[in-house]
């Protein structure tokens, strides 16, 4: 099942330079940001430096600055690149031609497989918005609000046709948030109380069928 995002990825770039366009561009950008993610994961952002994240992207740090700019430019990339792969993932289960059976179970399985994943990404979002969102409000203020608005909307057709009992869509896309990223945000918590020094496989098995019944029973699907 697939379907496009509404909305396209906004990489931060540095404004003041010509950029190159084309396949060598995204698959340079691409691998930047995948390398960022991990050392600002790992390091936090004052930790990691453009020479450590150009160091595990295989490419000289000139690179970073010619596509990035600055570290705060990048660093913003990053946390919007995330941002956009929860959200699009989003859009492609849950729409109106879907059931929400079929749309909730897909999108809470891609959320804990992220979390399995990428647990930097979702450690990186945590920290940013526990500071109060400082990079990223300008961004929370448009295209988090307009793909949280487009999913508000199917929840709203589907309690219209008695597919979904009534229910306040944010709050609903944040207990799925909340109970899907945890098993990366306070994944030693969870290793902790499960008497394992890392998660396996089934234990995201077993979370996300968890999640599932609990999701669908909530809202009374027919």
């Amino acid at each position: 099942m697939s379907r496009p995002s509404p909305l396209a990825p906004s990489l931060t770039l540095a404004p003041t330079q010509d950029r190159p366009v084309g396949a060598p561009r995204r698959a340079s950008t691409g691998q930047i940001l995948r390398a960022a993610e991990r050392e600002f994961g790992r390091d936090g952002y004052k930790g990691a430096s453009m020479a450590g994240i150009a160091a595990a992207a295989g490419l000289p740090k000139a690179n970073i600055h010619y596509y990035f700019g600055t570290k705060e430019d990048l660093y913003r990339a990053v946390l919007e690149n995330i941002l956009d792969n929860w959200l699009g993932d989003a859009t492609v289960w849950i729409h109106a031609d879907a059931t929400p059976r079929a749309a909730l179970e897909g999108y809470i399985r891609s959320k804990i497989a992220f979390s399995r994943d990428r647990p930097d990404a979702s450690r990186i979002f945590a920290h940013e918005v526990l500071q109060g969102a400082p990079n990223i409000q300008n961004y929370f203020n448009t295209s988090l609000r307009e793909y949280a608005q487009t999913l508000e909307d199917v929840f709203s057709i589907w309690q219209r046709t008695g597919q979904m009992r009534p229910i306040n869509g944010a709050h609903f896309l944040f207990c799925i948030w909340a109970m899907t990223q945890t098993y990366a945000d306070m994944s030693a918590q969870v290793c902790t109380v499960l008497r394992k020094p890392v998660l396996a496989e089934q234990d995201y098995d077993d979370a996300a069928n968890t999640i599932i019944t609990l999701i669908l029973n909530g809202i009374e699907m027919i």
